[in-house]
């Protein structure tokens, strides 16, 4: 006896279910203009640098629903979170950084709010949430910063798929290995480079 055929089921079956989608931001005519200044001071390290900017740039204005209203205190604080690693060669980096990005606000008369650029920067290593002013923002670019420079390790509440995403559209460039060799540079080995970074750099 031939079994009846089944009538079609009300809704497709179900099957692996994709991750939302994350809007990739590759480019930033603010971001090219702020770092070419310093494209010689970083050398070697510089495309790695930039598409690191490129990554916590596309998971923080993901955290922030793409608001435009903040998007250039973003890319501006983005450019220098790190930036101290090459201007002053030193591993406590944070205070070099903000520095920086201080004195260039008033050479270059940005308009931005520089204290809320300067938290991003100050607090980008911070483990727990930031409970400070302007929190919304800065916690977007401390949790951002921590899904890349785990390499996804942490997500922070993405998806795999969503961080390999990203991963492949703006591709790492040496970035990591970068930071070991500068460890090893400025400690005078990793161990002692990395341990300065967690002394100086990291914050609960």
């Amino acid at each position: 006896m031939v079994p009846k055929e089944l009538p079609p089921a009300p809704y497709p079956a179900p099957t692996h279910s994709e991750a939302p989608e994350i809007e990739i931001v590759d480019h930033s005519s603010r971001i090219e203009e702020l770092l070419a200044r310093y494209q010689k001071c970083i050398g070697q390290d510089f495309a790695g640098y930039r598409n690191h900017v490129y990554r916590v740039l596309t998971y923080a204005m993901h955290f922030l629903e793409q608001d435009e209203s903040v998007r250039s205190t973003v890319e501006t604080a983005l450019v220098y979170h790190d930036l101290g690693l090459w201007t002053a060669h030193d591993l406590a980096y944070l205070e070099p950084s903000e520095a920086k990005a201080r004195e260039d606000a008033v050479r270059q008369d940005w308009g931005l709010d520089i204290e809320t650029v300067v938290r991003a920067i100050h607090w980008h290593h911070k483990v727990t949430p930031y409970r400070g002013p302007d929190a919304r923002v800065v916690n977007a670019v401390r949790r951002a910063d921590w899904i890349d420079a785990t390499q996804g390790m942490f997500r922070k509440g993405l998806s795999k798929d969503q961080v390999a995403r990203v991963e492949n559209a703006i591709p790492n460039e040496g970035f990591h290995d970068a930071l070991q060799r500068l460890a090893t540079e400025y400690g005078g080995s990793a161990l002692r480079g990395n341990l300065r970074v967690l002394r100086r750099v990291f914050q609960l």
